[in-house]
């Protein structure tokens, strides 16, 4: 242990893995942003909590199950030209999940059909969310880990990372939730980044693979011109009441 604090190579490592691993989470905050964005603020902020100590809990035991990992990536189902390991099925799964769920919500918002809907009940929807949450929890921690066995070597390195990412997530979950609730427009574009991140999961799956800098330029990009817009919106209303 004291030798990977003194060498730089460990720090190296460790800046550019927990970099990444922020990154990557992303996708997790975006999602949990959506999912939470119908519920009660008290159970939107207990529902963040849940999601994200469940993504540390997933990485720390995927980490500790390296062998049974990386016996994912093997081939168990050829189709055709197609050779499928179980980290392509739970992609793929987990794609088709995310572009479901975002074109289900982005119908509800074109609709707008939710006020002559009989509401669920809160409990009912609380416990709707969570299982939404573990199902895409899997997946993306699934994503993450795997990318971080192709970067480091050192299980002490992945872990220190894999909770550092996890504690910026925390803290940007919340404003994050709290800026997609308070400007419906925003939510309608973390819905289009969800049907995005879904393809390009499904396109991993089939062992295409889309270059994350991409996407992540495109998210970026959009959330920026939005923001911008946002802050016109603000400023017009602002002149109207003068």
């Amino acid at each position: 242990m004291i030798a990977l604090i003194t060498s730089p190579e460990a720090w190296a490592a460790l800046f550019t893995l927990t970099a990444l691993e922020i990154v990557l989470g992303i996708d997790n905050v975006i999602f949990l942003s959506v999912v939470v964005s119908g519920i009660p603020p008290v159970q939107a902020r207990r529902a963040r909590q849940i999601g994200l100590a469940l993504a540390l809990v997933f990485r720390i035991l995927l980490l500790s199950a390296l062998v049974w990992l990386i016996g994912l990536t093997r081939a168990v189902v050829t189709v055709q030209e197609f050779a499928f390991s179980w980290r392509d099925i739970i992609l793929i799964a987990g794609g088709l999940f995310l572009i479901a769920k975002a074109t289900h919500e982005i119908h509800q918002e074109v609709e707008a059909r939710d006020e002559t809907r009989p509401a669920a009940s809160s409990g009912a929807a609380f416990f709707k969310v969570i299982v939404e949450i573990i199902v895409i929890d899997v997946v993306f921690s699934l994503d993450s880990i795997i990318t971080a066995i192709g970067m480091a070597q050192d299980l002490s390195i992945m872990v220190v990372a894999v909770v550092i990412a996890c504690v910026v997530m925390y803290a940007a979950s919340g404003p994050v939730g709290r800026f997609v609730a308070a400007h419906p427009t925003t939510k309608m574009l973390a819905l289009a980044f969800l049907v995005l991140i879904g393809v390009a999961l499904v396109a991993d799956g089939f062992k295409f693979h889309i270059p994350r800098g991409y996407i992540y330029f495109a998210i970026a990009f959009s959330t920026a011109v939005e923001f911008f817009n946002v802050l016109a919106r603000r400023n017009r209303s602002k002149g109207a009441g003068h």
